[in-house]
C-alpha cells in the first residue's frame, strides 16, 4: 500500500484564548503539495454521566444553553478544567453538583469527537448505577435555573428519536447504553486509554 501524507503542521498561530476555548490558526501540509489554513478550537474536553436508577430511570437535566438561545435537555456533564483530573473522578463531582447523587457502580460507555472538523473537544460518557444522595453545593450561573428529571431509558431514546433532545453527548451517550443493554455488548473499564483526551487547552492556559 502506498505511503499515507503525512500532515504536518508548518506554522500556528494564536488569535484568542479565554475561559473555556482557544482559537488557533495552523499551516498545514496538503497531499498535492499546497499548504492549507486550519482554524481549530481548542477545549478542556469535559465527561458525562448516564445514571440509571433501580426503576430504570435515566437522570436527566434540563439547562439554559445560550449558543442555541434555549433550554436543551441534557445528560449530567461538566469541563475537565482541573489539570490531571481523573475523568471518572470528574464524573463523580458533576453527577454530585448537578444531581445532588452518588453512584456504586461504574462503567466507561463511550468516547465522542464533538466535532473533528474544527475542533479538539472530546466527551468521554460513563454509566452509573446504585444510585443515591448526596449533599449538593450551591448552584451558580445557568445551573441556578437547572432542572433534574428522572425518565425512563426508553422514552429517553424515544426523545432522542423525536428530536427533543439534541445534545450530541446525551444523544450518545443514550444511544450506547441503550444498545449495550439490547445486546449485551462488553463496555470498556472506567480508567481504559483515551488517546483523544484534549490537552493543548490545559498547556495554553498554564504557559499564560
Amino acid at each position: 500500500m502506498a505511503q499515507r501524507h503525512d500532515f504536518r503542521t508548518l506554522a500556528s498561530r494564536r488569535i484568542y484564548t479565554g475561559a473555556i476555548v482557544s482559537l488557533r490558526v495552523d499551516d498545514v501540509a496538503m497531499p498535492d503539495g499546497h499548504t492549507a489554513e486550519r482554524e481549530v478550537v481548542e477545549h478542556h474536553g469535559a465527561v458525562a454521566v448516564v445514571a440509571v436508577d433501580e426503576q430504570d430511570r435515566v437522570v436527566l437535566v434540563h439547562q439554559y444553553r445560550h449558543p442555541l438561545g434555549r433550554r436543551l435537555w441534557e445528560l449530567p456533564a461538566g469541563l475537565l478544567d482541573a489539570p490531571g483530573e481523573d475523568p471518572l473522578d470528574a464524573a463523580r463531582r458533576e453527577l454530585a453538583e448537578e444531581t445532588g447523587l452518588a453512584a456504586a457502580d461504574w462503567e466507561l460507555l463511550v468516547d465522542i469527537a464533538l466535532s473533528p472538523g474544527f475542533t479538539d473537544e472530546a466527551v468521554r460518557v460513563f454509566a452509573a448505577r446504585g444510585l443515591s444522595e448526596v449533599d449538593r453545593p450551591d448552584p451558580e450561573h445557568e445551573e441556578a435555573d437547572l432542572e433534574v428529571r428522572r425518565v425512563p431509558v426508553d422514552q429517553a431514546v424515544s426523545m432522542v428519536l423525536g428530536g427533543e433532545i439534541v445534545n450530541a453527548t446525551a444523544v450518545s451517550g443514550l444511544l450506547a447504553f441503550a444498545t449495550t443493554r439490547a445486546t449485551g455488548t462488553a463496555t470498556r473499564t472506567p480508567d481504559a486509554p483515551w488517546p483523544d483526551r484534549p490537552t493543548t487547552f490545559a498547556r495554553t492556559r498554564a504557559e499564560g
